[in-house]
């Protein structure tokens, strides 16, 4: 017999409620007032962070179902019983992860038993889950087959149709007709859950459209910006060749200059050498300090001095020449200028022989 679907909901909305109540912790409750107690963390002040959370690990779980009154001993011993209990189900759960395979070695201390424990907690919460999950899709899936056959069942009492007596284009149709609402994702085949599927797959469409024309400026942007770079890096590469190809002439020319930078050197050393043996060999050998090169083009300078300054008495002698001169006093002058002139043609004369010599 097919179950009515307002049995089937109530079925439903009885499995919900139960998995709903069993993935909540339940809180503990007082034992003799039956309300719900919240239990509290006790802090100790001196302790932060990771050293607080060591404090209240196992021992503050323990102490928490103990009466008041008791004694250190027999909380420190709860507190151990706890810890190997801990540790049975960490290494229990160790064991039904890994199976066959050999468990990894790790340090055992409470530190690290206790982020198995809460690791396996929470893997025992999520299979359980996950288990609830698959129940319940089990569940859904059965209800769907009923009231598929409970639909078949009035069709066939009511205008005595089946999808066994459908022709190959009607079945055809059907299937295509499930396919849609299947891709489609709606509830049923009307056709009021259809055109919405349809509208939003539409909506999409045109947004879609619309995402990929700015897709497409955006990709003609970056092959614009490509293109220039492209031509940019060309550019670069071009300068860059010019760049190395002036740089090795100019490391050429540099080259030559250090050589010849190094020749002049060593010449300008031999020649001051040259100099310097020359000088010594004329001082050996008497010359007089006035026939040397210096003294030659300072005499050279005053008389080039001596001529700028006889310049203007030349043009003030001009104005006496028409006149007529005292034959006595001009043989004078022509005699001492005569006497002067071979003194220094005596003393030139001697000069160049020194140098000569």
């Amino acid at each position: 017999m097919i179950p009515p679907r307002a049995e089937i909901a109530a079925k439903r909305q009885a499995r919900r409620g139960s998995w709903c109540g069993s993935l909540g912790p339940a809180l503990p409750k007082d034992s003799e007032a039956g309300v719900l107690v919240k239990t509290t963390t006790p802090r100790n002040p001196g302790l932060r962070g990771r050293d607080q959370r060591r404090v209240g690990g196992p021992f503050r779980a323990s102490c928490e179902l103990l009466p008041r009154g008791t004694s250190r001993e027999v909380a420190g011993a709860a507190a151990m019983e706890a810890q190997e209990e801990k540790e049975a189900q960490v290494a229990a759960w160790l064991k039904k992860i890994f199976g066959d395979h050999p468990i990894p070695q790790y340090e055992v201390n409470a530190r690290t038993t206790e982020i198995l424990h809460h690791l396996s907690e929470r893997n025992r919460i999520r299979d359980r889950d996950v288990h609830l999950v698959i129940e319940d899709l089990k569940q859904k899936a059965s209800e769907y087959e009923a009231e598929a056959k409970h639909l078949q069942s009035l069709l066939m009492e009511s205008v005595n149709f089946s999808p066994a007596n459908l022709s190959s284009t009607g079945s055809r149709y059907l299937n295509a007709l499930v396919d849609s609402a299947v891709a489609l994702e709606t509830k049923d085949t009307s056709l009021a859950s259809f055109i919405p599927a349809v509208n939003d797959l539409t909506s999409d469409l045109f947004h879609t459209k619309s995402k990929n024309e700015e897709i497409k400026l955006e990709l003609a942007k970056l092959e614009k910006n490509l293109t220039a770079t492209l031509v940019l890096e060309k550019c670069l590469r071009e300068d860059l060749k010019k760049a190395e190809l002036h740089l090795s002439t100019e490391r050429a020319k540099v080259d030559n200059r250090l050589q010849n930078t190094s020749f002049l050197k060593a010449k300008s050393e031999e020649f001051r050498f040259g100099i310097r043996t020359a000088e010594e060999q004329l001082s050996a050998r008497g010359m007089d300090a006035s026939l040397s090169h210096q003294s030659l083009v300072a005499l050279s300078e005053k008389l080039a001095e001596l001529k700028r300054q006889t310049i203007p008495l030349k043009k003030k002698l001009e104005s006496y020449l028409d006149l007529m001169p005292n034959p006595s006093l001009a043989q004078v002058k022509i005699e001492e200028a005569k006497r002067e002139l071979d003194t220094i043609e005596a003393e030139l004369t001697k000069k160049v022989d020194m140098m000569e010599l």
